[in-house]
Order: C-alpha cells, then sequence, then structure tokens
C-alpha cells in the first residue's frame, strides 16, 4: 500500500465535496434541516457529501469497509476501514460559522495510517499518512512545545447528548479558565485536533464523540507529535467517547487535570 499516493488522492476527494459543501451553505434554509436530536442536525448536504466520498473511496479502495456518520456503508471487519465525517460542525455551516470540515481516515486493521481533514472555510488541507510527516497546505507543521498551564491555549466542546458528566465538565472547565490562557469551543472536534497539531492549541479535550469525529485528527496529531488518550490514561477513545490529546510537552500535567475531574472515580 502506497500510502503517500493515497493519502494525496484522498485530498482530492476532500477539496471537492467541500466545493460542494461551500457551495450549498447559502442555499439551505430551515426546512432542509433534520433533528437527530436538539443540538445534533443533518441536512442533505450532509448526506450527499458522504455519498461522494463513499463512492469516490470505494473506487479508490474497493476492499475497504466503512464507519461513516450519516450511515452510507457499514464496516464488516474488513483489513482496511475508513473513518468518514462529511461535515464536522454541521451547526457552525447552518449558521454561517466556521469552522466545519471534511474529515476522512483509514485503518489498516486497528492501526490509522492516513488521515485527512479539510476545513472548507479556512481552505487550509491538513493531512499526513503512515511513515509521513503532518501538513497543512503543503507546509510541515509540529506541536507546540509549552510544558506549563499558564502558558497555554485549551480546545474542547460541549456534549450534546451523554450529559451525565456535566458537572464534572464544568468543574474541569473552571480549572483551565484559571490556570491557562483561556479556553477555545470552535466546534468541530476535527479541526481542533488539526490546530493542536499546528500548534495553534495546546490541548483538547471533549466527551462523547465518536470514531469519524476524531480518527483523521488524532491521526495527523500524532505525525505531528502529539498524544492521546482516553480520560483513564488508556487508548479507549477512538469509540469510547472520550478523548485527551495534547503536545507531548503539555501531556503530563494537562492530562492530570482532566483525570483528576473527568476520570474513573
Amino acid at each position: 500500500m502506497d500510502y503517500k499516493e493515497l493519502c494525496f488522492q484522498v485530498q482530492n476527494i476532500a477539496h471537492s465535496t467541500g466545493n460542494f459543501i461551500r457551495g450549498e451553505q447559502k442555499k439551505i434554509s430551515e426546512k432542509n434541516i433534520e433533528i437527530k436530536s436538539v443540538a445534533s442536525l443533518v441536512t442533505y448536504v450532509d448526506k450527499t457529501a458522504e455519498k461522494q466520498i463513499v463512492d469516490a473511496l470505494k473506487k479508490l479502495l474497493p476492499e475497504a469497509g466503512f464507519v461513516a456518520e450519516e450511515g452510507t456503508a457499514e464496516s464488516n471487519n474488513e483489513k482496511y476501514t475508513w473513518f468518514v465525517d462529511p461535515l464536522d460542525g454541521t451547526t457552525n455551516y447552518l449558521h454561517g460559522l466556521a469552522p466545519h470540515s471534511v474529515s476522512i481516515a483509514l485503518a489498516e486493521g486497528d492501526e490509522l495510517v492516513l488521515g485527512v481533514v479539510y476545513e472548507v472555510g479556512a481552505d487550509e488541507m491538513f493531512y499526513s499518512w503512515k511513515g509521513g510527516p503532518a501538513y497543512c497546505n503543503d507546509e510541515i507543521i509540529k506541536t507546540a512545545n509549552r510544558s506549563k498551564s499558564e502558558d497555554t491555549l485549551i480546545a474542547t466542546g460541549f456534549p450534546y447528548y451523554a450529559f451525565e458528566k456535566v458537572d464534572e465538565y464544568i468543574d474541569a472547565m473552571k480549572h483551565l479558565m484559571k490556570s491557562t490562557r483561556g479556553i477555545r469551543r470552535y466546534g468541530s472536534a476535527a479541526v481542533d485536533l488539526c490546530y493542536v497539531a499546528a500548534g495553534r492549541f495546546d490541548a483538547f479535550y471533549e466527551h462523547a464523540l465518536h470514531a469519524w469525529d476524531v480518527a483523521a485528527g488524532v491521526f495527523i496529531l500524532q505525525q505531528a507529535g502529539g498524544k492521546t488518550t482516553d480520560f483513564n490514561g488508556g487508548d479507549n477513545w477512538l469509540f469510547g467517547g472520550e478523548i485527551v490529546s495534547a503536545s507531548n510537552a503539555y501531556f503530563p500535567e494537562f492530562y492530570g487535570i482532566i483525570n483528576k475531574y473527568l476520570g474513573s472515580k
């Protein structure tokens, strides 16, 4: 498998889908919105974009399965699995806000080997492949080297379901408000992770995410020199619904903070 060449082909798919998403933004009205739950929305843009991506990826790797947000295709224990979020940040998109992104990752067995995140509004393509560095628009990116909380900027997201940890979540935010340069909530986990990879943020954490939200962003972050675990320091971040990501320099302190408030008691 030539992961580098495959990565460039996936970038073309993400860019093409991003152009479609961008072109449809002013055409959408309230009647086009389907409500999964109060804060979880979907439109024909999400569904059409996913079909475009899945159809294109099937041509690249016919033997692969899929874990995709809108259920266009499925995985049945194939050797290769694509993780696809056609529009990460749908609520931002519908309100005319950035960021929103196309997120695509590939796993070979249990190992992620490729990640592409295209931030549509800023026209930024983040990507990496097994054995390669992480890039943003053809420039190599690295995580920041800040190691003290008072020097860091943190990203997070707010759960839109599974509210059982909401009090602990707020307690963690209170701690970080007092001990860091600030907290940002941008609304696209894929982009947040890429911003950590690029050194714009120092860390990211969130509860109640899905595999398609984080697979590509985490892979890019790891290739850029970052680290990811679940809230208890384990490796169940892809399917476990909780994630702690940071630069290697800051990870020990940041993980300690998140584990204190959100780890299993």
